[in-house]
């Protein structure tokens, strides 16, 4: 076998994502052949050499999985945490998988989990420039002109937003399309124009559609999404 980045070998085998791989070599918690490694880019023969995370070895690349989940109010998208209720109760499989970004807790809709790390990653970077399309109810009616500034793009924490699409559904009820994934961007995006948000269901990312999945309810990918999902990403992914 060819010698691989250590931090891809790590995301490959399902520990994290490529991103919390360089974090944990930077921290000084990955071994090979017992030596701590904290330089990024070094490469490992994953067939000779032993690698340890917290000093628990590491196997070689586990099965890739791809899942979307319908993600109800009130689940954190997160793999761990404390008194709450997350994304990993709903989802329970053999695989380690971890969340593609983030649904706040007072969200809902289409999340996707998976052990690939470098798919992680890439769908994370902002240069990936995905789509993420979004259903929205507010308070009361939202205007013409409020859409229209939403579409044009809004300054939140000092920085516009991209320009997005914007279509409305009723008078309450809009769709909007963004290319990039801001701390509760949509939240705060309508509080700029004077509304609140009193419901928000993400329906589609990148070209994965939630469809008809019950909320609550989970299922693999199939090979047509995975396929489509995977078709811009590095080339090592076993199509």
């Amino acid at each position: 076998m060819q010698p691989v980045r250590l931090q891809k070998f790590l995301a490959a085998a399902g520990v994290c994502s490529r991103r919390r791989a360089e974090d944990l070599i930077r921290q000084g918690r990955v071994a090979v052949d017992g030596e701590i490694v904290t330089r990024l880019g070094t490469k490992i023969a994953p067939d000779t050499q032993r690698v340890t995370v917290d000093a628990k070895p590491v196997s070689g690349a586990q099965p890739r999985v791809y899942i979307m989940l319908n993600k109800p109010v009130g689940v954190v998208s997160s793999c761990r945490h404390p008194g709450q209720r997350t994304v990993l109760d709903l989802v329970r499989v053999r695989e380690r998988i971890y969340p593609v970004g983030r649904l706040d807790k007072d969200s809902r809709g289409l999340l996707l989990l998976t052990s690939d790390g470098a798919l992680h990653h890439r769908l994370l970077h902002p240069s990936f420039d995905h789509e993420k399309e979004y259903e929205v109810e507010v308070d009361a009616f939202i205007a013409d002109g409020a859409l229209r500034r939403l579409a044009e793009g809004v300054v939140i924490g000092g920085r516009r937003t991209r320009p997005a699409r914007v279509a409305r559904i009723s008078g309450r009820r809009f769709r909007i399309v963004l290319r990039e994934g801001r701390n509760r961007q949509v939240r705060r995006m309508v509080g700029k124009v004077g509304r609140r948000v009193v419901d928000l269901r993400r329906v589609r990312v990148a070209g994965i559609h939630l469809g008809n999945l019950p909320e609550g309810a989970w299922r693999y990918l199939t090979d047509r999404e995975r396929k489509m999902l995977l078709k811009d990403i590095d080339t090592d992914h076993a199509l």
